[in-house]
C-alpha cells in the first residue's frame, strides 16, 4: 500500500463532530420520551411497544460516551493514544449514525439533518483522516511492531492502584495463566492453589471496609482498586480468577446496605478473609433477569424459615459455603419485588459438579453444575431446595429487613456491572496481545501475517475498541467513587461486553484454523467472552430496563423544567 499521509484534523474539529453528533442524539432521545410517556411519565405498555428503538438509543449512547471519554483522555496521552481515540471516534460516529437513522425513522422524525451530519464536509474529512485503511494500517503496522506488550487505554492511577495492578498482573502471569488452559479443558475447580494465595493477597475484601477486616477506605467505594485488579486477573482467566471478586461484592454491599450490626460483625470479616467462599443465587429458571417474578419460597416456621423452590445460574455455588438467596417471603405475588429478602444459607464446600446437603429434619438442598461452552473453572448450577432450614438471624436485616431483599441486591450489583465491564477489558487485552503474537510469528504467502494490510486494520481496530473501552471503564469508576455514575455503570459494561465479542472474535480469526482449536487461548478467549453480554444482568435488560429508561427519564425531566 502506499503510504498515507499524517492525518491534518485535530482533536479539537473531533470533538465538535462528536458534540454535533450528541445534539442529533438528543433530539432523537427527546421524540423517543415521548412516544414512550403518557402524561408526560414515562408508561410501561409504551416501553414495551417501543423496544427496538429504545435497545439502539442505548447503544448509541454507549457509543458515543465512550468515544467522547476515549478523546478526552487522550489528549492528555501519547500520539498513539490520541490516533487509537481518533480511530474509534470515527467508527463510532458511523455506527451511531446508523443507530440514529433507525430511531428517526421509528418516530417519524425527519433525518434530513442526520443525513446532511453523515454526508457533510467534517464527517468526510474525519473517515478520510482517521477511517481510511492506509491509516488504520499504518497504526496497526506501529502496534504489531511495538510487540505483545504493548499497553493501549493507559490510564493515570493513584499509587494504591497501581501498586494493587502490578502485584495482580504478576500473579496474574506467573500463577493464573499457566493454570488456565488446563481449568478450562478439563472443566476443572478453581484450585486451592490460586484460591489459597489470593486470600492472603486479600482479593475477597477489596470491597469491604477497612473497619471490618477488608481494604476498602471508609467511605470509599474502591472501585477503581477492584477494576484495576479484575481486568488484571481476568486477562489471565475469566472464569479461574477474573469473576472471584464479585459475589463477595454484591453480598458485601447487600450486607452493608441492609444487614444488621451483628451481621456485619460476623459475616464481612469472614467474606473478606475468603473463608466461606460466596455464590448468589437470584436467577429461576422460569424468569430469568426478571427479579420482581422470582418465586422461591420462604415459609415461616419456628425459630426460621424453609425454602422450597429452584435455582438456575449459580455461580460457584459448589466450592462455596455461603449462599445469599433472593426469597419470596411475602404472601403474594402480586407484591413483586416488594416481597423478596435476602436469606444466608450455610452450606458444605464441595469440588465436584454436583452436591447433596440433607438437614437431619428432612430438609434438602441440591446442586448440579450447567455444562458450558465456556466459563469454566466457577461453575454455574441448578439449586433445589426442599424444606431447606435456615435461621431468622439469616435473614439479611432481620424483621426489619423482610421485602427489601430487592433493593439490597441491587446495591451490590452497580460493582458488579463495573467489575464485569474490567473483565472485558482484561479479555480483550489477553486477545490483542495473543494476536498481535500469533501475527508477528505466522508466516502466509511468503509473508508476516502482521505484515498484510488487512491485518494490520483488523489490529488497530481492535486497539481503539480495548482503548476506548479501558478508558470508559475507568472514567465511569471515578463517578462511582464521588457518588455518581450507577446508570453509567450499566451503560459501560453494556458498552465493554459487546466490544469483548467483536474483539475475540476477530482475534480468533486472525489464528485461522488454529483459533478454532481447544488447545488455542484465544479460543477460550472467544467462548468466555459470550458470557459477558449475559450475566450480571443480560444485555437487553440492561438495555432497556436501565440505560434507555434512565435516558428516557431525564429527558422528559428536561421538559418538565
Amino acid at each position: 500500500m502506499t503510504p498515507s499521509p499524517s492525518p491534518t484534523i485535530d482533536s479539537s474539529a473531533v470533538q465538535a463532530l462528536l458534540a454535533q453528533l450528541r445534539g442529533l442524539f438528543d433530539h432523537g432521545l427527546d421524540a423517543l420520551a415521548g412516544q414512550c410517556a403518557r402524561d408526560g411519565v414515562l408508561a410501561a405498555d409504551l416501553l414495551d411497544q417501543w423496544q427496538p428503538p429504545c435497545y439502539e438509543i442505548a447503544f448509541a449512547a454507549a457509543e458515543l460516551l465512550a468515544a467522547q471519554t476515549a478523546l478526552a483522555s487522550a489528549t492528555k496521552s501519547t500520539p498513539r493514544e490520541l490516533d487509537l481515540a481518533h480511530a474509534f471516534a470515527c467508527e463510532a460516529a458511523v455506527s451511531v449514525t446508523t443507530r440514529l437513522q433507525s430511531v428517526f425513522a421509528d418516530v417519524g422524525l425527519d433525518s434530513k439533518g442526520l443525513t446532511q451530519f453523515a454526508c457533510g464536509p467534517e464527517m468526510q474529512h474525519l473517515r478520510e483522516s482517521f477511517g481510511s485503511t492506509h491509516m488504520l494500517a499504518r497504526l496497526g503496522r506501529e502496534l504489531a511492531q511495538a510487540g505483545p506488550d504493548l499497553e493501549v487505554g493507559a490510564v493515570v492511577l493513584d499509587d494504591l492502584a497501581a501498586m494493587a495492578q502490578d502485584a495482580f498482573r504478576r500473579f496474574a502471569t506467573d500463577v493464573v495463566a499457566p493454570m488456565a488452559q488446563r481449568i478450562h479443558r478439563q472443566d476443572l475447580t478453581v484450585p486451592e492453589d490460586l484460591l489459597g494465595p489470593l486470600r492472603r493477597m486479600g482479593v475477597f475484601g477489596l470491597s469491604i471496609p477497612e473497619e471490618f477486616g477488608g481494604s476498602a477506605p471508609a467511605g470509599s467505594e474502591n472501585a477503581i482498586v477492584m477494576i484495576a485488579v479484575t481486568e488484571a486477573l481476568s486477562q489471565a482467566s475469566l472464569a479461574a480468577a477474573g469473576s472471584l471478586i464479585t459475589r463477595p461484592e454484591i453480598l458485601a454491599r447487600a450486607l452493608l446496605a441492609g444487614g444488621t450490626p451483628a451481621q456485619k460483625k460476623h459475616w464481612l470479616p469472614q467474606i473478606a478473609a475468603g473463608q466461606p467462599l460466596c455464590a448468589i443465587a437470584i436467577t429461576e429458571p422460569d424468569f430469568g433477569s426478571d427479579v420482581a417474578s422470582l418465586n422461591l419460597r420462604a415459609t415461616r416456621t419456628p425459630g426460621g424459615w424453609l425454602l422450597n423452590g429452584a435455582k438456575t445460574w449459580c455461580t460457584f455455588a459448589g466450592k462455596a459455603g455461603l449462599l445469599m438467596v433472593v426469597a419470596r417471603t411475602g404472601t403474594e405475588r402480586a407484591q413483586g419485588h416488594k416481597g423478596l429478602s435476602l436469606i444466608l444459607v450455610e452450606k458444605p464446600s464441595f469440588e465436584g459438579h454436583e452436591f447433596n446437603c440433607p438437614q437431619p429434619a428432612g430438609g434438602l438442598l441440591s446442586g448440579r453444575a450447567i455444562p458450558t461452552i465456556g466459563y469454566r473453572g466457577m461453575h454455574s448450577f441448578d439449586l433445589s431446595f426442599k424444606d431447606f432450614f435456615v435461621t431468622d438471624d439469616h435473614v439479611i436485616g432481620g424483621e426489619q429487613g423482610l421485602g427489601k431483599g430487592f433493593y439490597f441486591t441491587m446495591a451490590g450489583m452497580v460493582g458488579g456491572r463495573m467489575q464485569t465491564a474490567a473483565r472485558a477489558c482484561g479479555v480483550m487485552r489477553a486477545a490483542l496481545a495473543e494476536s498481535i503474537s500469533y501475527a508477528r510469528d505466522r508466516r502466509v504467502f511468503g509473508a508476516a501475517l502482521a505484515d498484510l494490510s488487512l491485518t494490520q486494520v483488523k489490529i488497530a481496530r481492535m486497539a481503539a475498541r480495548l482503548a476506548a473501552c479501558r478508558q470508559l471503564t475507568y472514567a465511569v469508576g471515578h463517578m462511582l467513587e464521588s457518588g455518581q455514575g450507577r446508570m453509567e455503570a450499566s451503560l459501560v459494561k453494556l458498552f465493554a461486553c459487546r466490544s469483548a465479542e467483536a474483539l475475540t472474535r476477530d482475534a480468533l480469526q486472525i489464528h485461522g484454523g488454529m483459533g478454532y482449536a481447544e488447545e488455542s487461548a484465544v479460543s477460550r478467549y472467544f467462548v468466555d467472552a459470550r458470557v459477558l453480554s449475559i450475566f450480571e444482568g443480560a444485555e437487553e435488560t440492561l438495555a432497556l430496563k436501565v440505560v434507555a429508561r434512565s435516558l428516557l427519564e431525564d429527558a422528559l425531566a428536561k421538559v418538565r423544567e
